[in-house]
């Protein structure tokens, strides 16, 4: 069961993952974005984030660049 749920929530963050990521064009490099009014999903996927940005060098960011 514990293995199930690992697998969903690594789905989940993939999915998430893959319909926000944007390139900024002032870096030229990629960031999740996550919304600024849910902080919690940011909070959820905190601990997969780290791994993802030490893996492929993906930046995160809360909300839209300014």
């Amino acid at each position: 069961m514990i293995g199930v749920l690992l697998v969903v929530y690594v789905l989940s963050y993939v999915t998430f993952r893959t319909a926000r990521t944007e390139r900024w064009e002032k870096d030229g490099n990629q960031y999740v974005i996550f919304p600024k009014e849910s902080t919690w999903i940011y909070y959820l996927y905190r601990p997969l984030t780290y791994l993802d940005s030490k893996v492929t060098t993906m930046r995160f960011h809360i909300g839209p660049h300014q």
